[in-house]
């Protein structure tokens, strides 16, 4: 079993306030969420409205089926046009019984 966690750093031009953060936000957790079944959560800069952090992990059998998931995750975020990706960070730790 294999645990992947991922942080992706974001800058939000776009975003005049926090309610426009959290729109854009949001409808990002949603979509991975839902397409992906990943947990996903907003973990930093919660105040600050053109920066954001975001924490996902989820739980595979077989490393290279995780590590495919954390690229369609990474390429999702990126695609994203309200929101640019900084910073993208990951981890793939093998889980023993």
């Amino acid at each position: 079993m294999f645990v992947a966690v991922a942080r992706a750093e974001l800058h939000l031009p776009v975003a005049r306030g926090l309610k426009d953060k959290r729109r854009v936000l949001k409808s990002l957790i949603d979509r991975l969420h839902r397409r992906l079944r990943v947990s996903i959560a907003e973990t930093n800069y919660h105040d600050l409205h053109q920066r954001a952090e975001l924490g996902i992990a989820f739980v595979h059998s077989q490393r290279p089926a995780a590590e495919q998931l954390l690229e369609k995750i990474h390429c999702m975020i990126d695609e994203q046009l309200e929101a640019q990706l900084v910073h993208w960070d990951v981890d793939c730790i093998e889980a023993r019984s």
